[in-house]
């Protein structure tokens, strides 16, 4: 089961890339779980700076930006 992280402190911004990520798990019907991470310390220690930010297994794959839907399942495909 992959993992995908949604990196953020609970802006809009990253409520919203939380919100494509569970869209793209359901139209994919993939194996995954989302998790959504809040601590400041937690997104320092994957190294972002900018967020919303979203890691695939703990590999930070987007930074600073709102992935759509379907950016978010072609890195799962």
């Amino acid at each position: 089961m992959k993992t995908l992280q949604v990196l953020g402190t609970g802006c809009p911004k990253c409520a919203a890339l939380a919100d494509n990520a569970r869209r793209a798990v359901a139209e994919l019907g993939a194996d995954c779980q989302v998790v959504k991470i809040e601590s400041l310390a937690e997104i320092m220690a994957f190294g972002v700076m900018l967020t919303p930010a979203l890691a695939v297994d703990g590999e930070v794959r987007a930074s600073g930006k709102v992935l759509s839907v379907d950016e978010i399942k072609a890195l799962l495909s």
